[in-house]
């Protein structure tokens, strides 16, 4: 079993100067207790299930970048980028980037956008539902085109690049693995199943029917459901015990859940407490889950 830690909040003790200080903290003690992965949400201003907009926040690529370079081993993505946000051919460039410059430890974590009050508030075209998952696939596609080296034109009902070239190509073989976030029924998990290495579900009790909707999918694909890394999104309201972490990857893993990423709330320091959690789960939980 993986354990991963997700920062969405950056109203930390101390004001805006702390912010770099405290946010590396928590990415080095990630790092070095064996947690597999770090993200951020790529947000621009903050969402509501977190706090009020003008709460602080970073830009997902840049504080990644950071984190990079104040760790050596911890996987790095956001939870997830709008597809409206960037365009695709940017970030592919970008995720490459981060790879390149982490030894191969970047993911692109991907889905259909949902913030409008953002997007709105930034000038960030918001188009309707059907157009962003259109975008959303023909994204995937290009990710996909540009990692396997292909420079051939890509004429797409919302994007044309003439050659999608991305040198220097990214460390991690066969790409930096692909993570689309939501649980989406008809589109999303289709294209989990079609495009991407593993998907984001929340912890809940739908995720048991969404795991068997997903490997409907896989199947119709012709997909192997055991390749899809399988990730939940957890949640606490204050800092959980070492105990009440472990028995939360218990659980999650009963279910299927290959990965469980905990979401650090504002107040919360969580890195300590997973790191003890991951040392017991070890003992527990086959490493293969």
């Amino acid at each position: 079993m993986r354990i991963g830690l997700q920062v969405p909040s950056f109203t930390f003790p101390g004001g805006t100067e702390r912010i770099g200080p405290a946010f590396g903290r928590v990415a080095r003690e990630a790092d070095q207790g064996g947690l597999h992965s770090l993200w951020v949400m790529d947000h621009f201003f903050q969402i509501g299930a977190v706090g009020p907009p003008e709460e602080p926040m970073l830009e997902g690529y840049s504080a990644l970048a950071y984190a990079a370079a104040l760790t050596e081993r911890i996987t790095l993505g956001t939870m997830v980028t709008g597809v409206t946000y960037r365009h695709p051919g940017v970030l592919v460039k970008t995720v490459t980037t981060l790879d390149v410059l982490s030894g191969g430890r970047a993911w692109l974590g991907v889905g259909a956008a949902w913030n409008d009050e953002e997007s709105r508030g930034l000038g960030i075209p918001f188009p309707p539902t059907a157009e962003r998952f259109e975008r959303l696939e023909e994204t995937l596609r290009i990710a996909r085109r540009m990692w396997d080296g292909d420079e051939s034109p890509f004429e797409g009902e919302h994007y044309a690049l003439e050659r999608p070239l991305n040198s220097p190509p990214a460390l991690r073989r066969p790409h930096p693995p692909i993570l689309v976030g939501g649980g989406g029924e008809k589109k999303t998990l289709r294209f989990v199943a079609k495009y991407a290495d593993a998907c984001n579900l929340f912890d809940g009790d739908e995720l048991p029917r969404k795991l068997e909707v997903l490997g409907e999918h896989c199947e119709r694909e012709g997909r192997d459901y055991a390749e899809i890394e399988k990730t939940s999104l957890t949640f606490f309201t204050g800092t959980p015990s070492v105990g009440a972490a472990v028995d939360t990857v218990g659980r999650l893993a009963e279910r299927g859940v290959d990965q469980v990423i905990f979401s650090q709330g504002t107040g919360q320091d969580l890195a300590g407490v997973l790191a003890e959690a991951l040392a017991q789960t070890e003992k527990i939980v086959p490493a293969g889950r």
